[in-house]
């Protein structure tokens, strides 16, 4: 039957998911683009959308770098000389 999966038929990506995770061991921010370039780099010819397509298979989660954002205060302290309490309000 077409839509179920093979059983016998030998996974012929393992190779490359191999070499997935021990670069996901060094880099573990690395996303699709660069994990893309980073096996071409080591001698395969892949596609970016099977490096996504295999990245979700894995399970794979990139760890993303934020930089703390820090919002503007304009607070300068006491600015100038504070009247005297002349009513006894509080």
């Amino acid at each position: 039957m077409y839509w179920q999966k093979r059983l016998d038929r030998k996974n012929p990506d393992q190779e490359i998911e191999a070499e997935m995770l021990k670069i996901r061991e060094k880099h573990k921010d690395y996303g699709c683009l660069r994990m893309t370039n980073e096996l071409r780099n080591r001698g395969f010819s892949i596609n970016k959308k099977k490096v996504q397509r295999l990245i979700k298979k894995l399970g794979i989660k990139v760890t993303t770098y934020t930089r703390k954002s820090r919002r503007y205060n304009s607070y300068r302290g006491q600015v100038g000389a504070v009247a005297k309490n002349r009513i006894h309000r509080r």
